[in-house]
């Protein structure tokens, strides 16, 4: 197994292994990589649906998305559809996957199925190597908080995705609901200091008001959309993404319309999240 950075800040290419076969020393280096650098690319994968789920069961236990379609092959994998004729994409934006649950999503694990010729790229950001570079000063103030996440304005009732072509695929809208957490955590394994706010879900800070949460939030959404904490994953057929929901953004880019983009998505079931 070879275990490279993708970018200067973000993510790892692990390559010279197929995950359908990871013996137990395997498994441990993928947990270090994983642990180190939040997110991992593999290529070239052999990883059917039942082999796509065992590898997951072997990170951890799955929890199931409120509000997506499971796979007809496996209930426990989800659907990240969208079809020829829909012009909204899911996740076409910077966020972090169940962050408005009480406890947060650990990681996800996305296999490409069906690709368009072009376009359908993957944006990611490193939320530690993000917040290392903020001052002393906005730590120590960002330390003190608490966050608000959402998911209503999203999957809610008038919300933003029930509003789009993209309505007809979801289900869940009485799951919507809210959870505060940290707004710097304490990574439970690497032990790094975490940023953890983002722009799909969360919506203030406890205690403050919406136009004092935003005028800091935008700054910090600004700050972590630079080059030096992102990359971007273009997608191939057998191309597998796992990256910890913890630490890291990411960003579907919609711009293949006309033309149809299928991948399977697991989501492992992480823990509440500590502060510093």
């Amino acid at each position: 197994m070879k275990i490279t950075p993708y970018s200067d800040g973000c993510g790892a290419l692990v390559a010279d292994v197929q995950l359908a076969q990871l013996d137990d020393s395997g498994l441990a280096n993928l947990k270090t990589a994983f642990a180190a650098y939040g997110l991992l690319f593999f290529r070239d994968q052999d990883l059917p649906p039942e082999a796509h789920h065992h590898f997951a069961t072997r990170f951890g236990d799955i929890v199931l998305n409120k509000f997506f379609k499971p796979t007809d092959v496996h209930p426990e994998i989800a659907e990240v559809r969208k079809e020829k004729d829909q012009k909204m994409n899911i996740g076409g934006g910077w966020h972090t996957d169940h962050s408005y649950d009480e406890e947060p999503a650990m990681g996800s694990i996305l296999v490409a199925r069906t690709l368009p010729d072009s376009g359908g790229d993957t944006r990611f950001a490193n939320l530690a190597a993000a917040y290392d570079a903020l001052s002393d000063g906005l730590k120590q103030t960002l330390e003190g908080l608490r966050a608000i996440h959402s998911n209503r304005h999203i999957y809610g009732e008038g919300g933003y995705y029930r509003k789009s072509d993209l309505a007809r695929t979801l289900g869940g809208m009485d799951r919507v609901g809210d959870a505060t957490h940290p707004a710097v955590i304490r990574h439970p394994e690497s032990g790094q200091k975490i940023l953890y706010v983002n722009p799909g879900h969360t919506i203030g800070f406890e205690g403050w008001t919406r136009e004092e949460s935003f005028a800091l939030l935008d700054y910090l959404y600004a700050h972590v959309d630079q080059p030096e904490f992102t990359c971007q994953f273009n997608w191939e057929p057998g191309s597998v993404a796992f990256w910890d929901n913890r630490a890291t953004w990411h960003f579907a880019n919609n711009d293949y319309q006309g033309q149809e983009r299928l991948m399977h998505r697991i989501t492992l079931a992480g823990s509440g999240l500590a502060g510093v």
